[in-house]
């Protein structure tokens, strides 16, 4: 099962450019209880199994970035980013100068392995974590990392896009490289503005729910796309409009109390399961997934990876 995508793709090469890998779930924890044994090592040899060649390690704050570099710095193949996610930027309010030098120390303390600034940006979704001003304020703040460093940037937006499209108006001369939005589910007119922008737009899961959903990814240039799982986040469920596409069939159990090393467990998404994204924008584009895979693996080692080019 594990080695059916190579079957239908000579010796594919796939990136996920956004995976919490320093989730609990993965170390067998749901909660604040623990279902199973910590299982990530087999859920990254699935993904190697797959095709893929490299994932970076999403992290939303200074903890998630001390525990990330635990997990990749042992493995050539592993990456991580380093900021604030819009919902946690209150970590910023008691002490931003202290914050800010935090999360400047982890990118010259490990800059083999951080690929980008974020994940930052805003989430006007969840304003019960975080305010809008002290969003605004703190993704901001977390640019000028990324002119510091000159590093691209992996961003978030939810249902804010008028107001994260004008802070990155008014700083990208500033920026010296673009990067990437990650898990868009929005317009194709938010699309356009943000490929115009220079960005790169990242497909997953959570952007092939509906049909206009479908839609709008469909229109997106395939040279402005990446594409992620965000496990252990944003799969490709039963009732979303692009599991119609899906090929692909991970052997699953249904309770996670029923682990398996050779099964999924259903409702936690995993890194080799981007070969259904794939397949997704494969048929919604109709083109070869094999043409797709080239070209998202060269969109994103030419943003994340230019020196291996």
């Amino acid at each position: 099962m594990w080695h059916m995508f190579k079957r239908v793709i000579n010796m594919p090469k796939i990136i996920d450019i956004g995976a919490n890998l320093t989730d609990s779930m993965f170390q067998g924890i749901y909660g604040s209880s623990s279902k199973h044994q910590p299982d990530l090592g087999i859920v990254l040899n699935r993904a190697w199994g797959v095709g893929l060649q490299k994932i970076i390690v999403t992290c939303g704050n200074i903890s998630d970035c001390i525990t990330a570099l635990k997990i990749i710095n042992d493995d050539d193949r592993l990456f991580m980013t380093v900021g604030c996610h819009p919902t946690r930027c209150g970590e910023f309010v008691s002490d931003p100068e202290g914050y800010y030098q935090s999360l400047s120390k982890q990118i010259e303390c490990n800059r083999e392995k951080v690929v980008a600034i974020g994940e930052c940006g805003l989430d006007y979704d969840r304003l019960n974590f975080c305010d809008k001003e002290i969003q605004k304020r703190y993704f901001e703040q977390q640019l000028k990392l990324a002119t510091k460093y000159e590093l691209p940037l992996f961003l978030h937006c939810r249902n804010a896009h008028e107001d994260f499209i004008e802070i990155l108006k008014r700083n990208l001369d500033n920026l010296p490289k673009r990067g990437v939005v990650h898990t868009f589910d929005g317009t194709l007119e938010d699309a356009r503005k943000l490929v115009d922008l220079g960005f790169y737009i990242g497909i997953n899961g959570c952007s092939l729910k509906t049909e206009d959903n479908l839609k709008t990814v469909a229109e997106i240039p395939d040279d402005r796309i990446m594409v992620e799982t965000d496990s252990p986040w944003c799969e490709i469920r039963p009732s979303h409009a692009g599991s119609k596409f899906v090929k692909t069939k991970f052997p699953s159990v249904k309770k996670k109390e029923k682990w398996e090393k050779d099964s999924l467990i259903a409702g936690r998404c995993e890194p080799a399961m981007i070969v259904q994204v794939l397949e997704v924008l494969a048929a919604v584009k109709n083109e070869p997934v094999e043409n797709l895979v080239d070209l998202y693996y060269n969109n994103t080692m030419s943003v994340f990876f230019p020196h291996e080019k």
